[in-house]
């Protein structure tokens, strides 16, 4: 059992990478939840292979006004604050999430924590407290693996959305926002209590370019675990919002996969 986040820079291709991780993963017979925790990118469902996106689990706790009406209680005493509890149990399996909070398709299920879709409508605080919970509680069976797409950034970190996470993996483009940004955090994965950090490369348009990164990222205290070579293919698929092909990329992210499961205990 795993629980690994994908994060990054925005446009660095979290939710490409999160897809083909879990359609890697389905392929070699491991039952996938895929967690959308981006409140901003809402074309994760289509990648997967979903004609509708599922109902967000902050509907199914009341709403987003519900979750903030209880972040602004007070806690029991000054010394001691109280964890948030915005979900009725004290563990979730992933059979527990009814329809059509979840949605099922060939061995990968979705769920979503909710997206921000008016203007006016405040921070995605709420979301962030509500990933922290969700994550937190959810109980995973043998096998079982849960993908994190996350918010583009760090400010999940600053929300403790990562401290029920096994393995944090950060998508870096080449340029050198994304791999500053790669380095915070790996800094604050650390900090969080995460098992392990790795990097993986993706938009990769030559051999130089690789060799350059990884020095880069190795020279910053990053491990890089694989290398996804620039695709067309993948490109016009994310243009489209359809399921990306195998192919090249496909093989190189099983490569990530094998890595991250070689290094977990999941049965």
């Amino acid at each position: 059992m795993m629980k690994i986040s994908v994060c990054g820079k925005g446009g660095s291709g979290k939710s490409s990478i999160a897809t083909l991780l879990a359609n890697s993963a389905r392929d070699r017979g491991y039952p996938v939840l895929v967690v959308d925790s981006d409140e901003s990118n809402s074309g994760l469902y289509r990648m997967l292979g979903f004609d509708v996106p599922p109902t967000p689990l902050m509907d199914l706790v009341g709403g987003k006004k519900r979750v903030q009406r209880q972040m602004k209680s007070p806690s029991p005493s000054a010394d001691s604050e109280q964890p948030l509890n915005v979900l009725a149990r004290h563990e979730i399996s992933i059979g527990d999430i009814p329809y059509p909070h979840i949605l099922r398709r060939d061995g990968i299920s979705l769920v979503c924590i909710g997206k921000i879709l008016q203007s006016l409508e405040g921070c995605a605080c709420p979301m962030g407290v509500l990933s922290r919970e969700f994550l937190k509680k959810l109980r995973l069976k043998d096998s079982e693996m849960t993908i994190v797409d996350m918010e583009a950034g760090v400010e999940h970190f600053g929300r403790g959305v990562d401290t029920s996470i096994d393995d944090v993996l950060t998508v870096v483009e080449p340029s050198l926002e994304s791999i500053t940004l790669a380095e915070r955090v790996n800094s604050l994965a650390a900090g969080s209590g995460v098992r392990n950090s790795w990097a993986v490369l993706n938009k990769v348009a030559s051999h130089e370019m690789e060799s350059k990164m990884k020095d880069d990222l190795g020279k910053r205290g990053i491990t890089v675990i694989g290398a996804i070579p620039y695709d067309p293919e993948l490109f016009q698929a994310c243009f489209e919002g359809r399921p990306p092909g195998g192919g090249n990329t496909a093989e190189q992210i099983g490569e990530v996969l094998d890595f991250l499961l070689a290094k977990s205990t999941i049965s």
